[in-house]
């Protein structure tokens, strides 16, 4: 049975001491278009709406797919071209006369695959590996790829040679290409060395021809063919190359818009609209070697006519951030908590106009409460939206906007529509509400497996496609709370302990401007909290003062015995605090 909150009751009988005790695992599941009315529902999800959906069989599993969906991924550069060819599909700051419109791109597109294939012999199935900060040619070159039925090779452009040398020897790409900082430390590797081509050469030869083909080549792609291969984080050992399908893609792009739609249509009255003459439009900053950079470049933008910005190059900056806002009339603001932190906060905040901006989308990382009360203070009526997934995942998984974001802002969400959301035990069954285990993730956005690694694949990847993440939560009043990824789990003494609850206490604190938890060893107790915090610019906290206000609130085992003050915390280049590294230096530090 299910109701109203998205819950699936799975019903079960376990036997303690002989004795039949029942338990009511859940399974979420994605039912929030049940808060339309009728005619809406039959508008948007009735068939042959833009929502329909249907179960299909996915790879040998009876999956909830969307029916109206793009067969494939460049289906949705030439829809956008045939739909809306004038409207802007890239920007760039600092550069209005640059702007190149979804019609545009898809003549480029065309040009660039057919180099590819004539001049480098890429053929479907055939690995394209890419290197290299966002821009109009690294756009580009993903869709000649992707175009001609190759897979694109997402390599991280901060790697070193030698990290590079791991994701091309393992992915052995026909062609690699590579821009910036990224192609000098290409051409420093072993595996690829002199062959790397500049991304600057391929769109020259694209545009050199008085007269290139402006038209996508035919070539037969099916919806789960490999279109990408996208490195995780690598948290032990060496980074895997996850592999992410056509459907995949096309996936994420519609089961966010049906969730953005919904959220539309019931949220509360006095929320912000974007006018009617603004395009839809966003600050592009997350990296296209990131599964959100690359959804958002090859789903989101194509499918829904969204205009992405790109900001000047360096660093993430919040000045900059607010100025694009102001100049280019966004609408929307994409990123990590932390880049929300630094713009509502900067001392120029209201020397730029934000008042078209109607939605706040983010991922991977809760909210913490001060954060939702300065959105409602500096952008009131702002939808705040969240969700929780990961490359394996292409994103997906839960969905937090709406009712679930004013009821439980601390979580991540409902399921995410046609995605399966569990929390299972280390035996593989579901829990009941408000038990603590690993997160397991089902739908059409699960990835096909780790290239070149089917012992990792086993390891995650159940026989029906269920998806064993690496995180821990628990199921509460029908939405998933993020504990802490499985690695950041602090053993105290036998007690476990969750560093995001800490967090979230100690920048509430009115003299914190930042702070990450992380777990020291101790000889008696295993480990030990140690807090990091950055304070607000003109503030000087006490470690005490620290331990006193979270105290307050949360157990005492939960109270940081040791507290380390700093200008800033490392991020990495999609806006995560690196955690490992303040770690090593905690290891390293004398005692």
């Amino acid at each position: 049975m299910s109701d109203d909150a998205g819950e699936t009751t799975d019903g079960a009988d376990e036997t303690t001491d002989g004795a039949a005790v029942a338990v009511r695992p859940r399974t979420l599941e994605w039912h929030g278009d049940e808060l339309l009315d009728d005619a809406m529902r039959e508008m948007l999800c009735g068939p042959a709406g833009p929502f329909e959906r249907r179960t299909e069989d996915v790879l040998g599993v009876p999956t909830e797919v969307f029916a109206q969906r793009a067969p494939h991924v460049p289906a949705m550069l030439a829809g956008a071209a045939e739909r809306t060819p004038d409207l802007t599909y890239l920007a760039f700051a600092g550069e209005p006369g640059r702007d190149v419109t979804f019609g545009a791109a898809h003549r480029l597109a065309a040009a660039y695959a057919a180099v590819l294939a004539d001049r480098y012999g890429v053929r479907r199935g055939d690995r394209v590996a890419i290197a290299a900060p966002n821009g109009l040619e690294h756009v580009l070159a993903l869709w000649g790829t992707l175009s001609l039925g190759a897979i694109a090779v997402g390599l991280n452009g901060w790697w070193t040679a030698a990290e590079l040398d791991h994701g091309i020897a393992l992915t052995e790409p026909r062609a690699i290409f590579g821009a910036g900082r990224p192609l000098a430390s290409l051409r420093e590797t072993r595996t690829a060395g002199a062959s790397v081509l500049s991304l600057d050469e391929l769109h020259a030869a694209a545009t050199a021809p008085p007269r290139p083909p402006d038209v996508l080549p035919a070539v037969e792609i099916a919806e789960d063919d490999p279109a990408a291969i996208m490195f995780t984080s690598g948290t032990t050992g060496r980074p895997k190359g996850a592999t992410l399908s056509h459907r995949n893609f096309v996936h994420f792009g519609l089961f966010g818009a049906l969730g953005g739609a919904v959220a539309a249509l019931t949220g509360p009255p006095g929320r912000r609209q974007a006018p009617p003459d603004v395009q839809r439009a966003s600050i592009f900053s997350n990296p296209l070697f990131h599964v959100s950079g690359a959804c958002v470049a090859l789903a989101n933008a194509p499918s829904f006519g969204i205009k992405l910005v790109l900001p000047p190059p360096g660093r993430w900056d919040a000045e900059a951030a607010l100025r694009l806002t102001h100049e280019h009339r966004l609408t929307q603001w994409q990123g990590v908590p932390t880049h929300f932190w630094r713009m509502l906060t900067h001392p120029r905040f209201a020397d730029f106009d934000t008042s078209q901006v109607g939605t706040v989308g983010s991922g991977g990382a809760t909210f913490a409460p001060e954060l939702l009360r300065l959105f409602e203070e500096k952008l009131p009526g702002v939808c705040v939206t969240n969700g929780y997934g990961m490359t394996e995942t292409t994103g997906g998984g839960t969905f937090l906007n709406g009712r679930e974001m004013d009821g439980h802002p601390a979580s991540v969400g409902a399921a995410a529509p046609t995605m399966r959301v569990q929390v299972r035990g280390e035996d593989g069954r579901p829990l009941p509400d408000g038990e603590v285990g690993r997160i397991h993730i089902a739908g059409a956005g699960v990835f096909l497996g780790y290239w070149g690694d089917p012992g990792a694949t086993a390891e995650v990847l159940t026989p029906d496609r269920w998806y064993r993440s690496g995180d821990f939560g628990r199921i509460v009043d029908g939405v998933l709370y993020l504990e802490s990824r499985m690695r950041d789990l602090i053993i105290r003494g036998g007690e476990n302990i969750y560093p995001i609850e800490i967090e979230y206490r100690l920048v509430e604190h009115p003299d914190v401007a930042d702070a990450c938890v992380i777990g020291v060893l101790h000889g008696t107790l295993g480990q030990e909290v140690k807090a990091v915090v950055v304070p607000k610019d003109g503030a000087a906290p006490t470690a005490e003062a620290l331990r006193t206000w979270t105290a307050a609130a949360l157990a005492p085992f939960k109270v940081p015995a040791h507290v380390e003050f700093r200008a800033s915390l490392p991020y990495n280049e999609t806006g995560k605090v690196i955690k490992r590294l303040l770690e090593e230096e905690s290891a390293a530090a004398p005692r």
